[in-house]
């Protein structure tokens, strides 16, 4: 089998559609998906409904935003099957709301410095539940600014190291509390892309927090990276996941669907992480209250 579980769709800032995406991925010859839009539940329902239909197994997952203040960065962190959706709609709208304040800025910062007109911009953001950098960029390729998505004048826009950047950091919810939420709806927190956010050397803190896995083959790391990942999460004994990052059109990497995978042992662990942790949970209790009796 082949498993990818890292994946966006138009909900977000992928190009493609719920549809497209589970028909691409059993062109490629995929058998488990996860679509993960940020801070977006919107398609979960639907793409687990399509993906059924068509003998593609698509797990529930959403990649929340998250501020983390000890170590001054914003990391993502992998939401999977949440026993409780509805429980974490209300981080959704918050982590959404953070978002739409800083791109709205950006929005205006780049209709005034390029004379483009808002409602142009907004436009290449239609059907997403935000609108995201790479719309941005894509307003400025179809009026003749860009010719990339991820090139030049991103770097100018978008880095903090440009002095002409328009960039605005959204403050998100605390990682912490990220972590605790999707925990509380019964899901399960995966670190993502270590090495892309820049966390690599913080994971011990992250450990503390509470997340229960690591992204390790992304196309961020590379092998001897994803190397001194594994023996952390062997270590510590996280689980390991694996995804694309696919984003279609807006694609930070040249990487397609299903190029970036978990494996099935991996895959394995993930679905059954749950009962073991309920049963492990369990046989501690059983064993404090024999020793109390005691």
């Amino acid at each position: 089998m082949s498993v990818d579980l890292h994946c966006h769709t138009r909900l977000s800032d992928g190009s493609l559609g719920i549809e497209e995406i589970i028909t691409f991925a059993l062109k490629k010859g995929l058998s488990t998906i996860a679509i993960t839009d940020h801070d977006c539940l919107a398609g979960t329902v639907r793409s687990k409904v399509i993906g059924a239909r068509h003998g593609l197994q698509v797990i529930p997952g959403v990649e929340f935003s998250s501020t983390c203040e000890e170590i001054g960065k914003n990391l993502h962190i992998l939401c999977y099957l949440p026993d409780s959706p509805d429980m974490l709609e209300g981080l959704c709208k918050r982590n959404s709301q953070s978002r739409k304040r800083a791109s709205h800025f950006m929005m205006l910062q780049t209709a005034k410095r390029f004379n483009i007109p808002t409602e142009f911009i907004a436009k290449c953001a239609t059907g997403s539940t935000n609108l995201f950098k790479k719309h941005i960029m894509q307003s400025l390729i179809e009026c003749g600014y860009a010719d990339s998505f991820n090139g030049e004048l991103y770097n100018e826009l978008f880095t903090k190291e440009s002095e002409n950047n328009i960039l605005i950091v959204p403050k998100y919810e605390s990682t912490k509390s990220v972590i605790d939420s999707i925990h509380e709806a019964g899901g399960i927190a995966v670190l993502a892309h270590p090495y892309r956010s820049g966390c690599e050397d913080s994971i011990d803190l992250l450990i503390k927090m509470g997340i229960d896995g690591i992204e390790i083959n992304h196309p961020s790391a590379n092998e001897e990276q994803k190397a001194n990942l594994r023996k952390i999460a062997s270590k510590a004994k996280l689980l390991v996941t694996g995804g694309s990052d696919f984003h279609g059109l807006y694609n930070e990497y040249k990487v397609s669907l299903g190029d970036y995978t978990t494996s099935d042992e991996e895959l394995h662990a993930l679905l059954t992480y749950k009962s073991k942790q309920k049963r492990l949970q369990k046989k501690m209790a059983q064993k404090a209250e024999a020793q109390t009796e005691a």
